[in-house]
C-alpha cells in the first residue's frame, strides 16, 4: 500500500543553505598520539608519545588500546573511551626475522580525539593513517619521523574553538506535516547522527562504524529488537566477544545510534526521563572494573547529582575479558558472541542474550515477524537503489520465499507461542473462518510497511544542525575497495548511503511509534485519577483482558502524583509490540515509569463469548 494512500507525509531531509562544508577539516584534531610496543619481558609499553598538556597516557592507553587475545590475530582496530576522549588504535602483529621479539612484532599506533566532536570524536577518520603508520613501523621500528610529522600536522590547536556535537544536536530526517487531520500526536521522524547525506565531494571514511549496520542485522536477526529495547531503557549492555574487536566496537556504535530518542519527541517526555542517547564505552577490560563498580553506585544513588551528567545512566560496551561476563552485578544484559570460526558453520550461530543470574532473553513472536518484514523491505529497497556489489555491504539478502529461521533456530532465539495465543488464534480461526486472522495480519503488515515508507523517495533530504563536524564524516559512503587497494578514494553517489539511512530511520520510527503511542495513553488518562484502579475494578467484575507480566508494587503506584495508566492490547499493537508477551508488557511498564513517570497496567488480548472469558 503506497504511503500517499495512507495519508503518510513525504520524507524530506534538508541541508541549510548557509552551511559552508568546504571549510571543515578532513581530520579531527588529536590530543594525543602514541606508539605501543610489546616487549617480551615488560609486556606492552609506550615507546613514543606526544600529547597536549594534562592528557594522561601512562598506565591507561596500553591496556585500553590492546585488549586480551590480540596476539591471536594479525591486525585489528580498537575503539575506546578515556577521560573525555575517544581513542582509536591500529594494532598489527607482523612476522619478522628477529629472535629478540620471538619473530613477531606486535605494536599499536593510536590517537585520542576530544569526544566533543561526536560519539567517537570522528576518530575513524584517522584509521587509514594509523594503519599505514603501524605497518611501516612493523618493518622499521626505529623510524619515528612519521609519528612526529603526523602529530605536528594533526595536533589540536589551543586557539581552535570546538563547536562539536552536543548530546542532542544531531541531524534529523523530517516528514512534512500531513494536511489531513490525524488522530493523536503528529510528530516528525528522526534518523540520527549516523545518517547525514551530504553533497558530492564529502564522503564517509571507509572505516566508519556505520558500514556494519547491515552486518548487525545479519548477525543478530530478530534478537536486535530486545537489544534495542534494553538500550532504550538505558540498561548496561555488555558484549562478550573474541579478538579481533573491530566488529564488536562497530556494533556498540550502531546499537547506540539505533537507540537514540528522536529530537522531535523530546517535549513529550518527563523532565526526569533518561538521557536521549546511550553511552557507548566501546572496548573495556578488567582494568575498567573499578570504573564500572563506581558507575553502578552512582546508578543506585540516583538522588545524587554527579559531576558527569551521564554517570550511572547505562552504557553499551564490548570486552574480550571473560571475567567481566561472570560479574553480573556490573551489567543488565550480556550478549555473548559466537567464536569467529562459527562463521564457517553450516548453521547460523546466534549470539546468546541473558540477564543477571543467567536468565535467558529471546525475541518475541512479533519481533520475528517484524524482522522478516524488515529484511524483505530492505531487500526491495536495495534492489530499487541498484547498489553496486563493490560497496562495503558484503551480505546478500536471503531469498524472501525461504523462512529466515528454521525450526531449530527459531526455538533458540524466539519465545515460544503461548498457550493463550494458541487458543485465541485457533478459536478466532474457527469463529471467523480465518477472516479475523487475515485482517490482523494485514493491519500488522501495514504498520511494519509504514516504518520503511518513502525512504527511497527522490524527495529525501537531510537537515543538518549548526554543528556539522559530525555530519561531514557520516555523510555519503565510499567503498572500502579504494582504501584497501592503497589508492585515493573517489566520492560516490550519495545513493550509496541510503540503505544505512533507511536502517537507522526504521529504528527511530519504531521508537517514535512506541513513545508517541504511550504518550497518547498517558495524556488520555484523567488528571488526578488512576486508570489502573478503575480498570482493576472492571477486571474483577467482568473478567476483561488479562494482566500481562508482574503487577507493579502498590508503593510504586503513584510515581509522579498522577496515578497509573491502563495500556490495552490495542495500544500494545500500535506500539509494534507482542500483545501476548509478558516480557513486552514489563518493557512497556518500565518505559512508562522511566520516560513518563507513570505506573502502567498492561493488559493482554482476550476473547469473550456471551460475557464469559474463554482465553
Amino acid at each position: 500500500m503506497a504511503a500517499s494512500r495512507r495519508g503518510q507525509p513525504e520524507l524530506q531531509v534538508r541541508l541549510p543553505s548557509n552551511l559552508n562544508l568546504s571549510t571543515l577539516p578532513d581530520l579531527p584534531p588529536i590530543s594525543a598520539l602514541f606508539l605501543i610496543n610489546f616487549d617480551v619481558k615488560a609486556g606492552y609499553t609506550i615507546s613514543w608519545k606526544a600529547s597536549k598538556p594534562g592528557v594522561e597516557l601512562e598506565g591507561v592507553v596500553e591496556y585500553k588500546s590492546l585488549p586480551s587475545g590480540l596476539h591471536t590475530v594479525s591486525e585489528d582496530l580498537i575503539y575506546f573511551v578515556h577521560d573525555g576522549f575517544a581513542g582509536l588504535s591500529a594494532f598489527i602483529n607482523a612476522p619478522v626475522q628477529d629472535t629478540e621479539v620471538r619473530n613477531a612484532r606486535m605494536l599499536a599506533v593510536g590517537v585520542l580525539v576530544p569526544l566533543s566532536y561526536g560519539r567517537l570524536g570522528r576518530a575513524w577518520k584517522h584509521a587509514e593513517g594509523l594503519k599505514a603508520m603501524a605497518s611501516a613501523l612493523a618493518e622499521n621500528s626505529k623510524d619515528m619521523s612519521m609519528l612526529e610529522e603526523y602529530w605536528i600536522k594533526n595536533q589540536a590547536r589551543d586557539e581552535a574553538k570546538d563547536e562539536g556535537e552536543s548530546a542532542i544536536d544531531t541531524p534529523s530526517v523530517h516528514l512534512q506535516t500531513p494536511t489531513i487531520p490525524t488522530r493523536g500526536h503528529v510528530r516528525n521522524r528522526s534518523a540520527s547522527d549516523g545518517t547525514a547525506l551530504l553533497p558530492p565531494g564529502h564522503r564517509l571514511s571507509p572505516f566508519h562504524p556505520a558500514w556494519s549496520l547491515t552486518k548487525l542485522l545479519d548477525t543478530f536477526g530478530p534478537l536486535i529488537f530486545p537489544i534495542q529495547r534494553a538500550a532504550l531503557l538505558r540498561k548496561r549492555i555488555l558484549i562478550s566477544c573474541h579478538a579481533p574487536v573491530q566488529e564488536a566496537c562497530n556494533f556498540v556504535y550502531d546499537i547506540s545510534i539505533l537507540s537514540n530518542i528522536p529530537q522531535p519527541i523530546f517535549d513529550l517526555l518527563s523532565p526526569s526521563s533518561p538521557p536521549h542517547r546511550l553511552r557507548p564505552l566501546f572496548s573495556i577490560g578488567v582494568h575498567d572494573i573499578p570504573f564500572l563498580v563506581e558507575d553502578s553506585k552512582t546508578r543506585r544513588n540516583s538522588g545524587e547529582q554527579p559531576g558527569n551528567e551521564e554517570a550511572g545512566t547505562g552504557w553499551i560496551a564490548c570486552t574480550t575479558d571473560s571475567i567481566l561476563a561472570k560479574k553480573d552485578t556490573l551489567w543488565d544484559m550480556l550478549v555473548t558472541m559466537p567464536p569467529s570460526y562459527a562463521a564457517n558453520a553450516k548453521r547460523h550461530a546466534w549470539p546468546k542474550l541473558e540477564g543477571p543470574q543467567g536468565v535467558p532473553i529471546r525475541a518475541t513472536q512479533r519481533d520475528l515477524r517484524r524482522f522478516r518484514s524488515l529484511k524483505a523491505g530492505l531487500a526491495r529497497f536495495q534492489a530499487s537503489l541498484g547498489t553496486s556489489p563493490v560497496t562495503p555491504r558484503t551480505t546478500t539478502p536471503p531469498d524472501n520465499n525461504e523462512p529466515f529461521l528454521d525450526e531449530a533456530e527459531e526455538k533458540e532465539v524466539v519465545e515460544p507461542l503461548s498457550w493463550t495465543a494458541l487458543a485465541y488464534n485457533g478459536f478466532m480461526w474457527w469463529a471467523s473462518a480465518g477472516e479475523q486472522a487475515r485482517s490482523e495480519q494485514a493491519e500488522e503488515s501495514a504498520h511494519d510497511a509504514d516504518l520503511l515508507a518513502d525512504l527511497n523517495s527522490p524527495s529525501v533530504r537531510m537537515e543538518v544542525p549548526r554543528s556539522a563536524d559530525l555530519s561531514t564524516s557520516i555523510a555519503s559512503l565510499t567503498p572500502r575497495r579504494s582504501s584497501m587497494a592503497g589508492v585515493p578514494s573517489a566520492p560516490l553517489d550519495p545513493e550509496e548511503a541510503r540503505l544505512e539511512l533507511a536502517i537507522i530511520a526504521y529504528f527511530h520510527r519504531l521508537t517514535t511509534q512506541l513513545l508517541t503511542t504511550l504518550a497518547d495513553v498517558v495524556e488520555s488518562s484523567s488528571p488526578g485519577t488512576s486508570d489502573v484502579e478503575d480498570e482493576e475494578e472492571e477486571s474483577d467484575s467482568d473478567g476483561r483482558d488479562a494482566l500481562l507480566g508482574d503487577p507493579p508494587a502498590d508503593e510504586e503506584a503513584d510515581l509522579d502524583g498522577r496515578g497509573g495508566v491502563r495500556v490495552g492490547s490495542e495500544a500494545l499493537a500500535r506500539m509494534g509490540l507482542d500483545v501476548w508477551s509478558a516480557s513486552d508488557a514489563r518493557f512497556v511498564a518500565a518505559v512508562a515509569a522511566a520516560y513518563f513517570g507513570r505506573r502502567a497496567y498492561v493488559e493482554g488480548k482476550g476473547v469473550e463469548v456471551c460475557g464469559v472469558k474463554v482465553c
